[in-house]
C-alpha cells in the first residue's frame, strides 16, 4: 500500500524525495567539512609559523630536554620543532645577533620565511636578513667574515688558525619582522663557531592541535620536563581557535537551517496527499480500519523518502565535500565510515518528525462528513 500510494503520486513524492536528498547531501558534506575542518585548518595555520615555544627555565635548555618535550607531543601532529641558540657576533666590526638551528625544522616552523636565492646546503653557509643584506652590501653567493668572541669568551676561531669564521650567504630572508636582524646557520656550523656546552635558548614548536590540545601539551611538557617551560604563541592559536569555532558555529547554523526546511517540505508535501486522500481514508475507516494503521501507513512513506533520500545525499555529500576541500583547501577530505548510516537514519528520524501532523490530520478524518462530500 504504501509503494503504489508512492507510484501513484510520482511527481509529487519526487519533489519531495529530491529535497530531502539535497537536505541529506549539504547535512552530509558540511558534517564531513567540520569534521576533517581542524586537520585542514591546522595545515593552512602552520604557514603562519609556530604556535608554541618552550623556553627554558634555567640557563639554557639541554637538547636531551628538547627530545623529552617532544615525547609529549603526537608525532602525527608534529610540523616541525626548532631549537635555536643565539650569540653575539661582528662582521666588520658591525654587531649582529647569530642563530644556530636546525635548519630543515625551521623551514617547516617558518614557511612564510621569502628567501632570495636558496636555504643553506653545505656547511659554513648562511642565510642572512634583509636588513643585514643592506647594512654589510651582500647578495646571495657573496662571503663575509664573522668574528667577535665564543661561548667561553674566547676569540671565534678561523679555519685557518686566525680569527673569524667565513661564510658563504645562501639566500637572504625577507619577513617583515625581526627575523630580518639576524644570521641563521646549522647548529653544526653554529657550535664549532661559538663553541660546545651551550643547549638551546628557545625551541619554536608548529603542531597541529585545537587550543585546547595545546594548552594541555603545554601543561604536560612544563611539568614534566623540568628544564622548561611550554607556552603557546597567542596571536596563531588564539587566531586558529577563534576562526575554527566561528566556521562550526556557521557549519551549525546551515545544518539547522536546511534540517527545517527539509522537515517544513516533507509536512508540506504529506499535508497535500492527506488532503487528496480523505475521501480513501474517510471510506477505510468507515470499513474499520483503525487510526494506528492509518498512521503507519503514511509514516512508512515519509520513512521510506527519509530513507531514500539519506542514501542519495550520503552519496553525493561526501562528493560535495571532497570538491569542497579540493578547491578551498587543495586536499581532498577523508570519509567518515560511520557517516553515511547516521545520515540515512537522520533524514529518517527528520521525515518521520515532519510527518507527525500530516498522520494527526489523517486520523482525525470523520468518515461520516466525508462520505457526505462536506
Amino acid at each position: 500500500m504504501v509503494m503504489s500510494s508512492l507510484i501513484r503520486r510520482r511527481s509529487r513524492m519526487l519533489a519531495a524525495l529530491l529535497a530531502v536528498a539535497v537536505g541529506a547531501t549539504i547535512l552530509s558534506g558540511l558534517i564531513t567539512i567540520s569534521l576533517d575542518i581542524p586537520r585542514q585548518m591546522g595545515r593552512e595555520f602552520r604557514s603562519y609559523g609556530a604556535n608554541m615555544v618552550l623556553i627554558p627555565k634555567g640557563a639554557a635548555i639541554p637538547l636531551e630536554a628538547v627530545e623529552k618535550a617532544a615525547a609529549f607531543i603526537p608525532r602525527e601532529a608534529v610540523t616541525g620543532i626548532a631549537p635555536y641558540r643565539y650569540q653575539l657576533v661582528k662582521i666588520n666590526e658591525q654587531p649582529f645577533m647569530a642563530a644556530g638551528t636546525y635548519l630543515a625544522e625551521a623551514k617547516k616552523t617558518s614557511p612564510y620565511w621569502l628567501v632570495q636565492g636558496r636555504w643553506p646546503e653545505k656547511p659554513w653557509e648562511a642565510l642572512i636578513g634583509q636588513e643585514v643584506a643592506d647594512t654589510i652590501h651582500l647578495v646571495p653567493g657573496g662571503a663575509f667574515i664573522i668574528a667577535g668572541t665564543g661561548s667561553q669568551g674566547n676569540m671565534i676561531p678561523g679555519a685557518a688558525g686566525g680569527e673569524g669564521r667565513s661564510f658563504t650567504v645562501s639566500g637572504i630572508v625577507q619577513t617583515g619582522g625581526s627575523e630580518e636582524a639576524f644570521i641563521f646557520m646549522s647548529l653544526e656550523d653554529f657550535e664549532a663557531m661559538i663553541g660546545n656546552g651551550g643547549g638551546a635558548d628557545t625551541v619554536e614548536c608548529s603542531i597541529s592541535a585545537s587550543v585546547e590540545e595545546l594548552e594541555s601539551i603545554a601543561a604536560r611538557i612544563s611539568a614534566q620536563v623540568p628544564a622548561v617551560q611550554a607556552r603557546l604563541v597567542k596571536r596563531v592559536a588564539d587566531s586558529e581557535g577563534a576562526v575554527l569555532s566561528k566556521l562550526k558555529a556557521l557549519i551549525f547554523l546551515v545544518t539547522v537551517i536546511v534540517l527545517l526546511l527539509i522537515m517544513i517540505c516533507v509536512a508540506t508535501t504529506m499535508m497535500a496527499v492527506v488532503a487528496e486522500r480523505r475521501k480513501e481514508i474517510g471510506l477505510r475507516k468507515a470499513l474499520g480500519a483503525g487510526s494506528r494503521s492509518l498512521a503507519a501507513e503514511f509514516m512508512g512513506e515519509g520513512i521510506f523518502l527519509g530513507a531514500a533520500g539519506g542514501l542519495l545525499g550520503a552519496v553525493f555529500g561526501f562528493v560535495f565535500a571532497r570538491y569542497v576541500g579540493l578547491r578551498v583547501f587543495n586536499q581532498p577530505v577523508a570519509l567518515e565510515p560511520l557517516l553515511p548510516p547516521l545520515t540515512v537514519l537522520a533524514s529518517m528520524a527528520i521525515t518521520a518528525a515532519a510527518c507527525l501532523l500530516p498522520v494527526r490530520s489523517a486520523t482525525r478524518v470523520d468518515p461520516a462528513i466525508v462520505l457526505r462530500g462536506e
